[in-house]
């Protein structure tokens, strides 16, 4: 526990809570703080970028993150049911198998004298893999689905200019309008799949395509990068544990809220609303929080820890005999933060660490 009260951010127009112990109690009270701006635009979109969207119907009414009303609690329930911890342990073996088989080919790769990308060689693809299989979703294209994947976060949480937030407007159009097509098919020909089971519920067309837009990338993304920082905080220690990571360094470290009413949070009055800025990693607090609390708890969290703990596990060996090239870029929005790439190349067996 830090201790510490909510303080305003003139820059960024949050009031930061970074205390867990504060950011507890704004998660277990959705009525107060309220999800409602959870997945809106961190830079307000331009007419270009709005335009673009409203051409494919791009909508995102309340569904999963950004809903407090009634129809949560079906739509929740129904998607917790593909990641329930019978259906995740048994998912193990594939994500195994997709690891090891990615760490032989960086190996061998490493050991030809190339450099290696350790984030698309082994973080990028199995956590895709494997919630499509969960989902028991068939023919995606999976690198579409990568680039859709963080096109749209940047332009939900990031700082793009009018000519960047129109190029990544256009990313998300596309990803859209394939969410359309398939909730169409689904409609058609129900199946037990994703689509199928949110058509099922009685969903409109824009709710299901709300639920796949965020599922799909936070069922997958967000684990890429927690295993790209588990990656890069292991070369710098290779005592590094999963839960190190999600406690100091998770690759969702913020999250967002706003005040329903007049409210006071510690010793800080807050009008409605405010909005609130929450931190979740790096403040003290339990790892749990990394993946939120309540109502709104992530449904893959059981998941992202193991697919977190395989990799490092199939990447031990190789990540105790890399170096690292450079200094790695790193993804740098409101609420995710990660390496982008992590440039290696085989350390000299004589070499110590650096």
């Amino acid at each position: 526990m830090t201790g510490c009260p909510a303080r305003y951010d003139d820059q960024l127009g949050y009031w930061i809570v970074d205390d867990p112990v504060l950011a507890r109690e704004v998660l277990l009270d959705p009525q107060t703080f309220r999800p409602d701006n959870a997945v809106l635009a961190h830079t307000p979109l331009s007419v270009k970028a709005l335009r673009v969207l409203s051409g494919v119907g791009f909508a995102l009414p309340p569904t999963l993150a950004n809903n407090a009303g009634e129809s949560h609690r079906p739509i929740r329930a129904a998607v917790a049911r593909f990641f329930s911890p019978a259906r995740v342990a048994a998912a193990e073996p594939l994500t195994r198998e997709l690891n090891a088989a990615r760490v032989t080919a960086a190996s061998k790769a490493l050991a030809d004298g190339h450099e290696v990308d350790l984030v698309q060689a082994i973080a990028a693809e199995p956590p895709a893999l494997v919630v499509l299989h969960l989902l028991g979703l068939t023919n995606v294209d999976v690198p579409a689905l990568k680039a859709w994947s963080l096109d749209s976060l940047e332009l939900f949480w990031g700082w793009p200019d009018e000519d960047r937030q129109l190029e990544l407007a256009h990313s998300a159009a596309e990803f859209y309008a394939w969410l359309r097509a398939r909730t169409t098919a689904a409609r058609k020909a129900p199946g037990d799949d994703l689509f199928g089971v949110l058509v099922g519920l009685g969903l409109t067309d824009e709710e299901v395509c709300a639920v796949g837009y965020f599922l799909l990338i936070a069922g997958q993304e967000t684990t890429t990068q927690l295993i790209s920082t588990a990656f890069q905080r292991y070369l710098d220690d290779p005592g590094t544990t999963v839960e190190q990571v999600l406690q100091e360094a998770s690759s969702v470290p913020t999250w967002r809220r706003v005040t329903a009413h007049r409210t006071t949070l510690g010793t800080t009055d807050l009008p409605a609303g405010t909005p609130v800025l929450l931190g979740l990693t790096g403040h003290g607090g339990p790892a749990d929080l990394a993946f939120g609390l309540g109502i709104h708890r992530c449904l893959g969290a059981g998941l992202a820890r193991l697919e977190t703990q395989v990799a490092l596990d199939c990447a031990r060996r190789l990540l105790t005999g890399v170096r690292l090239l450079e200094p790695p870029p790193m993804i740098d929005l409101l609420s995710f933060r990660a390496p982008k790439r992590l440039m290696v190349t085989s350390r000299p067996q004589a070499a110590g660490r650096h």
